[in-house]
C-alpha cells in the first residue's frame, strides 16, 4: 500500500465512523485528511524525483568510469583505446595524447631553463615591454644592436634608437 492510499484509508475511516463533517470533530478531522492527502502526494513526488536523478547519477558514474579507463594510461602517452567511434572531443586538439617531451610536461621545466639561459649569460640583458600587447621581452645587447625585434606574442616589430645623446 502506498502512502497516497494509505492517507486515503484514514480518510475513508474516518467519513466511516459518522463523524458529521460540519461539527467541530469533522472540521478538525476533515482538515488533517486534507494536510496528509497534500503531505502524502508530495512525498509521492519527491520519491519520482529523487529515482530520477539516482538513473542520471548512474549514467554520469558509468561515464566517468570509461573515461577513466581511457585516461588511465594518459601519463604513459597511451590513447590506444580512443577511436573514431568515440563521442569525445578530439584529445590532441587540447594537448592530450601524442608525443610529449619529458621535460615539457607541466611547463615548469621550460621557466627553469629560461632562468637558467639567463644566470649562464655572461653579457648584458635588456628587458622591454611591448607597448601593443603588454609583453616583456628579454634581449641581449646583440639584439638591441640589430635596433629592432619583433615582439613573440603579437608580431609587432620594436625598433630602438641607438643614437648618441648629444649633452
Amino acid at each position: 500500500m502506498t502512502i497516497v492510499e494509505k492517507a486515503a484509508y484514514l480518510k475513508g475511516l474516518t467519513e466511516g465512523l459518522g463523524v458529521e463533517p460540519e461539527s467541530r470533530d469533522g472540521k478538525l478531522w476533515s482538515a488533517l485528511n486534507d494536510l496528509l492527502s497534500d503531505m502524502a502526494h508530495e512525498i509521492e513526488d519527491l520519491q519520482a524525483v529523487s529515482s530520477d536523478y539516482a538513473e542520471v547519477i548512474d549514467d554520469i558514474c558509468e561515464d566517468l568510469g570509461y573515461l577513466e579507463e581511457l585516461t588511465a594510461d594518459l601519463d604513459d602517452g597511451g590513447l590506444e583505446e580512443l577511436d573514431d567511434d568515440d563521442n569525445l572531443y578530439d584529445l590532441a586538439d587540447y594537448g592530450i595524447g601524442g608525443d610529449f617531451d619529458d621535460e615539457e610536461s607541466d611547463g615548469e621545466a621550460d621557466e627553469d631553463e629560461e632562468e637558467d639561459e639567463e644566470v649562464e649569460y655572461d653579457g648584458v640583458m635588456y628587458d622591454v615591454t611591448c607597448p601593443s600587447c603588454g609583453e616583456e621581452i628579454s634581449f641581449d645587447e646583440e639584439t638591441l644592436e640589430k635596433g629592432s625585434i619583433t615582439c613573440p606574442n603579437c608580431g609587432e616589430v620594436l625598433e630602438f634608437d641607438l643614437g648618441e645623446n648629444k649633452e
